[in-house]
C-alpha cells in the first residue's frame, strides 16, 4: 500500500495536470488533446517517451496513435504489454525490460530512445471499459515508483475525458447529419405525393401514406394521362436519402416515358433497365405501375416484387391475389417486352395497392396483419368512401400491432368501380 508520502503528487505535477483538465473543457480536437497529455506525463512521470494505444471500437484491437506512424501498429487484446494492460485492466511497472521474455517478444519502439523500464497503465472508460493504454519509457532500470504509478492514473483519466468527449462528438454530429438527410428524404419524399386524387367518372378512387420516424423510399402516384388513369406503388429498399431520390427517379422516368408516348411494356422495360444500370447492387424498388381505362374497366399492370395486389369482387365478396409479375424493378436487365398482365373491374371491386407497411404490421411477439385480415377489412368497409376505407385499413393495422411501433412506411392506393346506379361515391 502506498504511503502518504508516496501518494503525493508534486507541486509542478499538480499544476501541469490542471493544466490540461484546463484544456479539456475548450473544443480542441483529440490527437492535440492526447499529444498534450503525453508531453505533459513525460515531466510530470520523468520519462523519455509516451506511447499511446487506443482501443479501434470495430475490431477491438489497440491501435498506435501517439507517436504517428503510417501505418499505425496494431496489437491483439492480450499480446504484448500494451495488449494484457487492455485485458487485464492493471498497472504494471517493467524495471528491467531486458530481462521481460514477454517485452522482448514484441519491444515498444520509439526512435531515439533505449527502453529500460516501461510503465502500463491502462485508460479506462466511465463503465470501466477499456479505451486505449498509456505506456512510459524509461532508457534507466528502474525508472519509474510508486510516485509515477499513481500519476499515471491521472494522466489517464484526462486522455479518457478527451477519448470519450471525442467520441461523442462524433456521435453528436453523425446524429445530425442523419436528422439533416432523413428531413430532406422526407421532404423528397413527401414531394412526389399526388396534391390532390385525380376525378375519374364512374370511380372512387384514394391514396393514403404514412410515414414512420425513419424515411424509406415508399410512393404512390394517381394522375390521368392520355384519358388513363396512371397507377403507381413503389418501395426502394433501406431508408434515408438514398431509396426516397430512387423511387422518385423512377417515378420521373416513368412520366417523361408515358409523355414521350411509350406504352407500358416498353415504359417498364426501359425503366428498369436504365435503374439496373444506375441503382448500386444491393438497391432495388418494388413497384406496381399501371394503367385504368374507365371506358373498358380494364387494368394493365406491371408488378416488379410489388405484392400481393388486390382485387375485392363485389359480386362475390371474395379477394383475388395477384402475385408480382416480375422481380423487383432495377435488379436485372429485361431482355424483352414482358406483356402486361390485366384484369376487368366489375361494378362494385376495389382494386387495392397496399405496401408491405399494412401486411407485415407486427405485434411485439411477431404475428403479422397479414392479407387474411387485410381482406376482412375490405369487405367489411366495400360500401365507404375509399378514404374513409384507406383509413380504416391503417387504423386495423395498427390496432392489430398493440404496443408495438410502426415498423415501416404505410403506403396504399384503394381504387373502386362505382355501381352502374351510383355516378359519386357512396
Amino acid at each position: 500500500m502506498l504511503s502518504r508520502g508516496q501518494n503525493e503528487i508534486s507541486r509542478e505535477s499538480l499544476v501541469q495536470i490542471l493544466e490540461v483538465m484546463h484544456r479539456l473543457a475548450a473544443p480542441e480536437a483529440m490527437p492535440e488533446l492526447l499529444k498534450e497529455i503525453i508531453e505533459v506525463g513525460k515531466v510530470a512521470i520523468v520519462a523519455e517517451a509516451g506511447v499511446l494505444w487506443l482501443m479501434e471500437r470495430t475490431s477491438q484491437e489497440l491501435v498506435q496513435v501517439i507517436p504517428s506512424t503510417d501505418p499505425p501498429p496494431r496489437i491483439r487484446m492480450g499480446e504484448a504489454w500494451a495488449g494484457r494492460c487492455a485485458q487485464t485492466l492493471e498497472i504494471s511497472n517493467l524495471h528491467d525490460c531486458r530481462a521481460d521474455a514477454v517485452y522482448q517478444s514484441r519491444p515498444v519502439e520509439v526512435p531515439g530512445v533505449t527502453t529500460r523500464s516501461l510503465l502500463n497503465i491502462p485508460i479506462m472508460g466511465q463503465e470501466q471499459n477499456v479505451l486505449g493504454v498509456m505506456q512510459w519509457l524509461g532508457e534507466e532500470v528502474g525508472q519509474f515508483d510508486q510516485h509515477d504509478e499513481w500519476i499515471g492514473p491521472a494522466l489517464a483519466a484526462q486522455a479518457a475525458i478527451a477519448i470519450q468527449h471525442s467520441y461523442m462528438t462524433d456521435e453528436l454530429l453523425a446524429n445530425a447529419v442523419l436528422h439533416k438527410e432523413v428531413a430532406v428524404a422526407r421532404e423528397i419524399q413527401m414531394s412526389t405525393l399526388p396534391r390532390s386524387m385525380p376525378r375519374v367518372a364512374g370511380y372512387d378512387l384514394h391514396g393514403h401514406f404514412l410515414p414512420t420516424d425513419h424515411t424509406g423510399g415508399d410512393l404512390f402516384d394517381l394522375v390521368m394521362l392520355d384519358d388513363k388513369l396512371f397507377m403507381l406503388l413503389g418501395d426502394a429498399t433501406g431508408h434515408g436519402f438514398g431509396p426516397a431520390l430512387s423511387a422518385t427517379q423512377m417515378q420521373a422516368m416513368l412520366r417523361v416515358a408515358f409523355r414521350l408516348g411509350a406504352d407500358l411494356d416498353r415504359a417498364y422495360m426501359h425503366v428498369n433497365n436504365q435503374l439496373n444500370e444506375d441503382l448500386p447492387d444491393d438497391r432495388f424498388i418494388t413497384a406496381f405501375m399501371g394503367f385504368l381505362d374507365p371506358q373498358t374497366h380494364m387494368v394493365e399492370f406491371h408488378s416488379g416484387g410489388q405484392g400481393p395486389i388486390l382485387h375485392y369482387q363485389a359480386a362475390t365478396g371474395n379477394c383475388e391475389w395477384f402475385k408480382p409479375t416480375n422481380f423487383p424493378v432495377g435488379i436485372m436487365e429485361l431482355e424483352g417486352d414482358d406483356r402486361a398482365q390485366q384484369l376487368i373491374l366489375e361494378p362494385g371491386d376495389i382494386l387495392g395497392l397496399i405496401s408491405d407497411g399494412v401486411y407485415e404490421y407486427a405485434t411485439l411477439d411477431g404475428q403479422e396483419f397479414g392479407e387474411e385480415r387485410v381482406a376482412r377489412v375490405i369487405d367489411r368497409g366495400q360500401h365507404l368512401p375509399m378514404a374513409q376505407l384507406c383509413q380504416q385499413l391503417v387504423d386495423a393495422a395498427i390496432e392489430f400491432g398493440g404496443e408495438a411501433p410502426q415498423a415501416d412506411d404505410i403506403t396504399l392506393v384503394l381504387v373502386r368501380r362505382l355501381p352502374e346506379e351510383s355516378g359519386s361515391p357512396e
